[in-house]
């Protein structure tokens, strides 16, 4: 039986409007080679970052050593630390120059499930990847991994050819500023998305 092989995605994916980045982003397949083996899993999930002028972006106040990346070239791995506890990855998006991030908010699992069991203990099924903290613990990425390039080996992601055909859009989740943005899109017909709407 021949072994399937999936197109990566290129840096001309996230070189392009934030909001078409993301909605794309549902039903592409997140692949991270960790030291423990390969980890795969789908995203379903997702919520825009965008600009200096959104106020729930890391942006929005200028230029720091924490979003540099922000402001690089597209198709880099974005990963902050938020209180205290939890790691986030993100991928960064639109010409260089222009601050601009997906947040990966939820995933199902592929490859790899014992790695991600071992990584979370006590989680289960889709319930290892349903929201952002949980997708980067299982996946053991850390501040370490900050600004991987996403069109490398280590860490990248691929089109299976999937299509997610009942998308939903709604406000970002836990943000208290910039509520008034439909930019969180989400797979309706996924269990482990985060919070349905």
């Amino acid at each position: 039986m021949p072994i399937k092989t999936f197109k990566k995605l290129h840096r001309s994916f996230y070189a392009r409007p934030t909001l078409e980045v993301a909605r794309d982003l549902l039903g592409k397949y997140l692949v991270y080679h960790s030291p423990q083996g390969k980890l795969s899993a789908r995203i379903v999930e997702v919520e825009a970052y965008i600009g200096t002028d959104d106020p729930a972006c890391h942006a929005s106040k200028g230029r720091t050593k924490r979003n540099a990346i922000m402001f690089g070239p597209p198709g880099f791995a974005y990963i902050y630390f938020v209180y205290g506890m939890y790691h986030c990855l993100n991928f960064v998006t639109e010409p260089e120059g222009f601050p601009a991030a997906v947040l990966l908010r939820a995933a199902e699992p592929e490859l790899g499930l014992d790695i991600m069991r071992s990584l979370s203990p006590g989680k289960r099924g889709n319930h290892l990847l349903d929201g952002p903290g949980k997708c980067c613990r299982s996946f053991g990425l850390t501040r370490d991994q900050n600004g991987l390039d996403l069109t490398g080996y280590r860490m990248y992601l691929e089109d299976h050819a999937i299509v997610t055909v009942n998308t939903g859009r709604s406000p970002r989740i836990g943000v208290k500023v910039g509520t008034n943005r439909q930019w969180r899109f989400y797979d309706k017909d996924s269990q482990a998305v985060s919070k349905l709407h």
